[in-house]
């Protein structure tokens, strides 16, 4: 029975290398090719500073998959998307494709969120806006903020992000 339930606590902190979770190698070397130590540190500042980060997003992300719970920043990352749809036709297909994917009880990646927050966006479908996902979008940012985030800093991934900027670094002042 151990065994069976082993690979149900493969936690972020039990995998060894978390680069299985990240885009191919040549596309991470050329958008993080200039990630620095200074700016992996400013991801621990604030989650939205991670969060507006290419490479600090790619690892919040890899993070999350470690934990099973990366819906939501692909939650967050749709609604992203969907505040710069311009066409009302383009805004109704987004906002349904997200609602059936992410809020819907029966959505194969459904989100955390209470059943007001959900009614809300619920009836947003009718006459959606740029901004219809901005309540249910600011409930899921807090709920990573509050839980995801503090873990995330706490990580091997977040911890060897920062070892290897400073090996980086220490080799290139040698």
């Amino acid at each position: 029975m151990k065994t069976r339930l082993g690979c149900l606590s493969n936690k972020s902190d039990s995998y060894p290398d978390f680069t299985e979770f990240l885009p191919p190698a040549q596309d991470r070397a050329t958008r993080c090719r200039k990630l620095s130590k200074d700016e992996v540190v400013l991801w621990a500042d604030s989650f939205d500073v991670l969060l507006s980060n290419k490479c600090g997003l790619a690892a919040f992300q890899a993070f999350l998959k470690t934990e099973f719970s990366d819906e939501n920043i692909e939650f967050w990352m749709a609604c992203e998307e969907y505040k710069k749809i311009k066409t009302p036709a383009k805004l109704m297909t987004k906002i349904n494709k997200i609602y059936n994917e992410f809020i819907d009880v029966k959505a194969p990646r459904e989100v955390n969120i209470d059943f007001r927050t959900r009614e809300v966006m619920r009836q947003s479908l009718a006459e959606p806006t740029p901004s219809s996902l901005n309540e249910v979008q600011a409930r899921v940012h807090s709920l990573m903020e509050k839980d995801s985030y503090p873990r995330f800093l706490h990580s091997k991934i977040y911890q060897d992000l920062l070892d290897m900027q400073y090996t980086h670094c220490h080799r290139n002042s040698v």
